[in-house]
């Protein structure tokens, strides 16, 4: 049995008015389209749902059935779209989010706090896992978004740059000379590397563009946290690449140093992801967006 909501609707505020045409007003339809919803309502359920009296109309023991059932429903559903109204006001509502711990440090930490400030009613979930990982949680459904690095190849995944990023070679105080004059791709292979392991699509990136170039990247040391790159450049353990815009500290006080390359790698992103295939809630793409917004 299908019966149309809006039957239910007419019957519910009949059986409160008491009356076909004071529901009718309120209703804002006419009175034989009221007399006409109730006769198609008892005639779908095979039930009489009201007794006609001089007065007005009073519920049959089957219509009182049914509006202890109905009444209760449809509450239900003005409760739902009364939620869902307001998580799309953001005055409620739950984000989860996927992050790295180099971007959420130096990245997503501040918009973080003005998010929340502004939108103190959408609790937030964090969770910090490699980007291959946030990845499988999103085509799993058991994240909203992730803020990734970019590049990230995977059809099912959609992707919106936020902030541009450049890979960069620091070396510690003795190299201070050798970043006066820029070096070759075969120079730099030369010199002992230290980069992120093999997982870090930041590592994967870099490598594809020297391959390219016909350099093979051979490192001597691979770590798996940002700050470990610039820790153990500072102490002369080798070079380190590293995302410029996040070592910034380091160079404004000259603990490392900048190796210029005759060919800049090229700049990439780190972006907001999310899957393709569901709908992205009003809470998600507002917060994207103040993303793709300078950071205040």
């Amino acid at each position: 049995m299908s019966v149309p909501l809006g039957l239910y609707k007419i019957f519910i505020e009949v059986a409160k008015c008491q009356s076909f045409s004071k529901a009718s007003k309120n209703l804002y339809i006419t009175q034989p389209a009221v007399s006409q919803a109730i006769m198609q309502l008892e005639e779908q359920l095979k039930a009489r749902v009201f007794t006609r009296t001089a007065k007005g109309v009073i519920l049959t023991r089957e219509g009182e059935l049914l509006y202890e059932y109905a009444s209760s429903a449809i509450k239900l559903i003005e409760a739902g779209e009364k939620k869902l109204l307001e998580t799309q006001n953001l005055l409620t509502g739950e984000l989860q989010i996927g992050v790295g711990d180099t971007i959420s440090r130096y990245y997503l930490l501040p918009y973080l706090e003005s998010f929340h400030k502004k939108y103190p009613s959408i609790k937030l979930k964090i969770i910090n896992r490699t980007t291959t990982k946030l990845c499988n949680k999103i085509k799993a459904g058991t994240i909203d978004l992730a803020i990734c690095n970019l590049p990230i190849d995977d059809s099912q995944i959609e992707v919106r740059n936020c902030m541009e990023v450049h890979d960069i070679f620091v070396g510690g105080k003795s190299y201070k000379q050798r970043s006066k004059v820029p070096l070759s791709f075969e120079e730099l292979s030369d010199l002992p590397l230290i980069v992120l392991d093999q997982n870090s699509v930041s590592r994967r990136y870099v490598e594809q563009f020297m391959l390219k170039k016909g350099v093979k990247m051979r490192p001597d040391i691979e770590l798996g946290a940002h700050d470990l790159l610039l820790e153990f450049a500072k102490i002369e353990l080798g070079i380190s690449c590293v995302i410029k815009e996040f070592s910034e500290e380091y160079l404004e006080k000259k603990e490392l140093y900048h190796l210029k390359l005759q060919e800049e790698i090229p700049s990439r992103y780190i972006g907001a992801c999310y899957l393709k295939s569901v709908p992205i809630s009003s809470v998600a793409m507002t917060f994207i967006e103040g993303l793709q917004l300078p950071i205040k």
